[in-house]
């Protein structure tokens, strides 16, 4: 390898463990939003589900303009999970996809295969939480927006 070659490979190799930590990070953080989104929907099959939404509008009187970019901001972190994290899994599987073939050209079976767990595991556990968390925001921005026409209706009736 060149110099240039080696110095882009250890570049991207100092990224593996920070994205391998967002992907950790991620997969947390739809677990506990998955919890929270599985309870809010037990309580609205029930029927005792307090609507945040209403709440913020009644405190703040604010327009609907306003509770759309409450909904927004509400819901931007699911966003950023279910949107950024095949990037990252992506990521986390081409970088070391390049040691696997090295070793694979050297015949290191061993090298190889602890590559290639690292590369897979990594892109499935970050497709889970893309996942989870694009259905959660789908479900959720249904719900927040018919709140949010509720509200609008109840405006107009008054």
């Amino acid at each position: 390898m060149t110099a240039l070659e080696s110095s882009l490979y250890e570049v991207t190799r100092l990224f593996l463990l920070p994205v391998l930590v967002l992907v950790l990070v991620a997969l947390v953080y739809v677990f506990v939003a998955l919890g929270a989104f599985a309870m809010e929907a037990w309580q609205r099959w029930r029927g005792v589900h307090r609507s945040r939404l209403a709440a913020h509008h009644r405190q703040t009187n604010c327009n609907s303009d306003d509770l759309e970019i409450w909904i927004l901001k509400r819901l931007e972190w699911l966003r950023v999970v279910a949107r950024s994290t095949p990037m990252l899994g992506l990521v986390a599987t081409m970088i070391p996809m390049g040691p696997a073939l090295l070793a694979l050209t050297n015949n290191d079976a061993k090298a190889m295969g602890e590559n290639l767990v690292v590369a897979f595991s990594s892109v499935i556990l970050a497709l889970i939480s893309a996942s989870l968390a694009f259905f959660m925001l789908t479900v959720r921005r249904r719900w927040l927006l018919q709140e949010l026409r509720a509200i609008e209706r109840a405006r107009e009736t008054s």
